[in-house]
């Protein structure tokens, strides 16, 4: 029988000393209380945000790296490799679609665009958008294998990261015995990397509190009244799909439910405060690997899926699209019936792949679908009249972006027969604790303590 021992750490802790995610959520409230009291203070505090984002980019280069080349030459190989990446492709194309389906739902069920007029908006913001364009397909695959690795980490470019690791993984693992002190100290990278997350992690509330002040600040409370039939319909199909599809995948593939929600609550509120998905990966792919899904399936899953399994934003674009279609035929009476909206879909589909990879990206790919299907002019000046509320959803299209990439790590290891389920059976609890302090995995068994 399996006994803690008297001397393992405990999860419990003070009332003073909350978990990060309450003091995530303190920090908050507490930025939009600050914000909406001083809104003078919300540029005033915003480099705070800015200090936090970039400790959390000083993360990703070096800690996709060592995850990588750990696993690959740990335990990989070329076909193998090209079997995960089919299997996670795959998903990624099942869970895109069920997005847009039930985006074209709620919104031909809403109709929040209905009664709203598009009259032209200001230039700057049309013209910000209209002059960036999404890349081609052939653009994004030519862009993944970087010229310089170097250029590439210090850009932050993951994709091409996770190209180089990749093939420097099957490097080391296909020269043997010469490759290993390589892969020891990518080892010991990947474990202080993980130790500095947790560092990182410490700053997080005062980061997602400037960011919420800044946000209330600028745009006030107003904000969240205008369009405000839109910003409902969106949450209310992220909540649909959230649990309809999720919910479906937890349930077949017999994933433990709220461990897993344990497991990315952190990361998801991170990426839902910030607006920023680069902001959860470090402790993302860490819970994951905590949750029993191997490091190198993490690895290659997860950075992949920042271009390829954007859940929230695919959601967002169909609704966004649909809305403009609707406050359209509201302006001049061009109606876009279903069989328009679906064909729009499908372009969404191909556009939508490259979208992590353009500054503002989710508008861009929205104009660039618009400007095929509506009459000329009307594109800008719908994306214009979101572009005030585009933060607003930002922030719940993110956290799902960033859920969905969690699962899908999940659901590829169970597919490849490698998920641990033991390790997620005690996500969270002490056992968890004396587990990895019993295989020395001091900075896992810090976080368990945090959680």
């Amino acid at each position: 029988m399996n006994r803690v021992a008297p001397t393992a750490p405990s999860t419990g802790r003070p009332w003073y000393r909350p978990s990060l995610t309450t003091q995530i959520l303190i920090g908050l409230v507490l930025g939009g209380f600050i914000g909406w009291l001083r809104p003078e203070w919300g540029n005033k505090v915003y480099f705070l945000r800015d200090i936090f984002l970039n400790l959390i980019k000083s993360i990703i280069a070096p800690l996709v790296f060592s995850t990588i080349v750990v696993g690959i030459a740990g335990a990989g190989s070329l076909k193998k490799v090209g079997k995960m990446g089919l299997k996670a492709i795959i998903y990624f194309e099942i869970a895109t679609t069920a997005a847009l389906a039930i985006g074209l739902a709620v919104v031909n069920l809403t109709k929040p665009g209905v009664g709203v007029a598009l009259v032209a908006g200001p230039n700057e913001v049309v013209n910000t958008v209209a002059h960036t364009h999404p890349k081609t397909l052939i653009e994004i695959i030519t862009h993944i294998f970087p010229a310089s690795v170097i250029d590439a980490m210090a850009r932050g470019e993951v994709l091409q990261i996770v190209a180089f690791s990749v093939l420097f993984g099957m490097a080391v693992s296909a020269v043997g015995e010469k490759g290993k002190p390589i892969v020891t100290v990518a080892d010991s990278l990947m474990q202080v990397m993980f130790k500095f997350t947790n560092y990182v992690m410490m700053f997080a509330p005062i980061g997602v509190g400037a960011a919420m002040a800044h946000t209330i600040g600028t745009q006030g409370l107003g904000v969240l009244l205008n369009l405000g039939n839109l910003i409902l319909s969106l949450y209310l199909a992220l909540v649909i799909f959230i649990v309809v599809v999720f919910g479906s995948v937890i349930l077949l593939l017999r994933i433990p439910l709220w461990q897993f929600v344990r497991a990315v609550r952190e990361p998801a509120t991170l990426a839902f405060a910030t607006t920023s998905s680069e902001s959860a990966l470090p402790k993302a792919m860490e819970s994951m690997d905590r949750f029993g899904v191997p490091p190198h399936i993490v690895g290659l899953v997860m950075p992949a899926g920042y271009s390829f399994n954007l859940d929230g934003s695919t959601l967002y674009l169909a609704m966004a699209s649909v809305f403009v279609a609707q406050a359209a035929e509201t302006t001049t009476g061009h109606h876009v019936g279903l069989a328009q909206q679906l064909t729009i879909m499908l372009a969404l589909m191909i556009t939508s792949k490259g979208v992590a990879a353009v500054p503002r990206a989710s508008l861009v790919i929205l104009l660039a679908t618009l400007n095929s299907f509506l009459p000329a002019g009307l594109g800008p000046i719908g994306v214009a009249v979101i572009f005030g509320v585009d933060e607003l959803m930002d922030m719940g299209r993110t956290g799902v972006n960033l859920i969905g990439n969690c699962l899908a790590t999940v659901v590829v290891a169970r597919w490849e027969g490698e998920f641990d389920d033991k390790r997620a059976q005690i996500f969270g609890t002490p056992a968890e604790i004396e587990m990895d302090l019993r295989s020395g995995n001091v900075a896992f068994a810090e976080a368990a303590r945090d959680d």
